[in-house]
């Protein structure tokens, strides 16, 4: 299993648009930058991933599954762009700010704090564990701490 992290701005797509649509969750549309869509293209269905909260709030709010794997986009014709579909699976007990991030020693190279434009981005085993156990869950079994 691999870990991400998914940005979206609330007014456009909130976290809780993304539980509104339970296990048949959404698909992940309109990414347009090349390295964002090179990294749905690796992901596998139960990869999971942060939900955050970009320009309001700027937190992670919540955990996602890959629903689906890469296929195109259906907001485009655009044949260069897919996307992956993707389904709420909990809170965020207590959300975790970039802040809170930032000032982590130990997610200093986190894609998060290097890469901040990049709207979907790899998170690393190690950055999951602490981010989850920062947001008071265990980053294994999703269970509250």
């Amino acid at each position: 299993m691999k870990y991400w992290l998914f940005k979206s701005e609330p007014f456009k797509w909130s976290w809780d648009q993304q539980k509104a649509k339970g296990d048949v969750g959404e698909e992940w549309d309109g990414i347009r930058n090349y390295q964002a869509r090179n990294f749905m293209r690796d992901m596998k269905v139960g990869d999971r991933g942060f939900f955050y909260h970009s320009n309001e709030g700027l937190e992670v709010v919540g955990i996602i599954e890959v629903s689906a794997e890469s296929a195109p986009d259906t907001t485009t014709d655009d044949e260069r762009w897919d996307c992956v579909h993707i389904r709420a699976l909990t809170d965020m007990p207590r959300h975790v700010t970039l802040k809170e991030v930032k000032a982590t020693e130990a997610l200093a190279d986190m894609s998060l704090v290097t890469s901040m434009r990049l709207s979907v981005q790899p998170v690393k085993e190690d950055e999951w564990m602490l981010v989850c156990k920062m947001g008071g869950l265990d980053g294994k079994t999703l269970k509250p701490l």
